[in-house]
């Protein structure tokens, strides 16, 4: 059944749900940028990124088949990858968009930004790159960053370079180039806000660390790092460690007897969350790791126990995989960075630039699910990898169409509240019930309720009238690229205006959720 639910005295269901708004137990006050994003600094200078998925292979009816090389996971990349010029952040859609979404973090991090080379002064000529460097940001690109997130009215994130051409393992860090980052962003005047060290450093050389690089010389490094801010950008937060599936637990099928399949498994040499936390001296002012329910198409071929096939994209074990990161590392902050959030500071589909479906409706079941979990468990930001950058982005390069999970998460920022209540439902098939207060009211409560089966209606007991907001894929296709709100279109309108978000009268008592929608119900 797609559009708006109707009412029926009997039907056979999966589920019931019966709705207590005054009843539920007040968790806590979450953090109301929780709904945050990186732009990767390969986008901002240009530079090697996932190549786009065919159409076919996003409507599930063209296989993506990658076979291992014998030259290995390198060898691999050349035919996954391309090089892609630097990103206009200036575009009037994008910057338009971009402030539909509101006010929150923007990231802007990624493995290139390790081995990025601040060459504010000219030096270089384009194309030219020092040595030690990957690869090279102008200053003109740095002011296009600048006044991206002024205009959009953004707090800005980064992390640091650090890499051979900075100083070797043995040596310890050098602020020279932080130093140029912070003080030309500051003297902009738009400062850099929280800052993390590293980008998953877990993996140690594989991140663009320096040769022999262990995590004994990143506390030794970070530690540097964290006293040389808080001496001279006190304002800006430390965060840290931003590692990848080093809680114990990794992307995929965690358990299986194949292995967890995380992507440490590429690297050369790895460190654990354990490793790179028992080392700091410098207290963390925010708690922070990567989430990735799995390995993309990709690179489904080097780690297949990594990877989850789109049957499975709606089942328990692949919804509940960001709360078992969640709980994984709990322990981890409440040991190190005790009262601090949890900012999951990278989050998406998979590792890899997304699954074939992440830039369908399928992924929206993952996403407002993340979203709720995560929500109801800690108090924190999630950073959605990426703004406008791969299959899993909320726009789609260069076009910046929307795609369904950023009107989902439009619906989310306009509709939750930031206090957070325990559901009193658990959950289960067809009823992954979470909910806040309402954010135009906060007397009332709003629900998001996931009725991720396939095949089943679940029923929903409303105490009073109220307002409710239906998602699904176009024609009930769960691989659509187009969503629907109470059967209408989400599609923009001219000057890229946003569609009708509005939701629809519903009457007390009993609700029929279609199989595979995704709803926000205000009583």
């Amino acid at each position: 059944m797609c559009g708006l639910p109707t009412r029926k005295e009997k039907i056979t269901m999966a589920e019931f749900v019966k709705l207590s708004p005054n009843e539920v137990k007040f968790l806590h006050e979450q953090n109301p940028d929780l709904v945050s994003y990186n732009v990767e600094f390969a986008e901002v200078t240009g530079g090697t990124f996932w190549k786009a998925y065919t159409p076919e292979q996003i409507a599930g009816t063209e296989p993506f088949v990658v076979r291992p090389s014998a030259d290995g996971i390198a060898a691999m990349y050349k035919d996954l990858m391309q090089v892609y010029p630097p990103i206009d952040l200036y575009n009037p859609k994008l910057r338009k968009l971009t402030k539909d979404l509101g006010t929150c973090w923007c990231r802007v991090s990624g493995t290139w930004a390790t081995k990025t080379y601040y060459d504010f002064d000219g030096e270089y000529a384009p194309g030219q790159v020092p040595e030690g460097y990957l690869n090279v940001l102008t200053k003109e690109q740095w002011i296009g960053v600048l006044d991206f997130v002024r205009d959009c009215g953004l707090k800005l994130k980064v992390s640091v370079a650090n890499c051979p051409g900075l100083h070797s393992a043995e040596e310890p860090w050098p602020s020279t180039e932080a130093e140029k980052l912070f003080s030309f962003s500051k003297a902009y005047g738009v400062p850099i806000m929280a800052a993390e060290f590293a980008n998953e450093p877990n993996m140690l050389e594989d991140t663009g660390f320096p040769a022999g690089y262990k995590a004994e010389h990143y506390c030794r490094d970070a530690d540097l790092f964290a006293k040389w801010l808080k001496e001279n950008y006190p304002e800006c937060l430390y965060v840290g460690t931003s590692d990848t599936g080093g809680a114990d637990v990794s992307f995929g099928k965690m358990g299986r007897d194949q292995g967890a399949g995380g992507v440490e498994q590429l690297a050369r040499d790895s460190a654990s969350c354990e490793d790179l936390l028992s080392g700091l001296k410098e207290p963390l002012d925010v708690f922070s790791y990567h989430y990735y329910n799995g390995i993309s198409d990709r690179l489904a071929s080097v780690m297949p126990a990594g990877h989850w096939a789109p049957e499975e994209a709606n089942g328990e074990d692949y919804l509940d995989t960001a709360m078992k990161f969640c709980r994984a590392y709990i322990p981890y902050r409440d040991k190190y960075a005790p009262g601090t959030e949890m900012w999951v500071t990278e989050s998406g589909d998979a590792g890899g630039g997304g699954d074939t479906w992440a830039s369908t409706y399928l992924d929206v079941l993952r996403t407002l699910n993340e979203l709720g979990g995560f929500s109801a468990l800690t108090r924190g930001i999630i950073f959605h990898n990426t703004l406008t950058a791969s299959d899993y982005a909320y726009l789609a390069r260069f076009v910046h169409d929307p795609r369904p999970n950023f009107f989902a998460v439009k619906l989310w920022i306009e509709l939750m509240g930031t206090d957070v209540f325990a559901s009193g439902e658990p959950v289960r098939e067809g009823a992954h019930v979470y909910v806040q207060s309402y954010k135009a009211d906060p007397t009332k409560k709003c629900y998001l309720i996931i009725n991720n089966s396939e095949t089943e209606t679940t029923t929903v007991e409303a105490p009073n009238d109220g307002l409710i907001w239906v998602l699904n894929g176009k024609d009930g296709f769960k691989r659509a690229t187009v969503m629907t709100l109470n059967g209408r279109d989400l599609v923009l309108g001219e000057n890229w205006e946003l569609p009708d978000l509005s939701g629809a009268p519903v009457k007390a008592g009993k609700i029929e959720l279609a199989p595979m929608t995704c709803t926000f119900l205000v009583v």
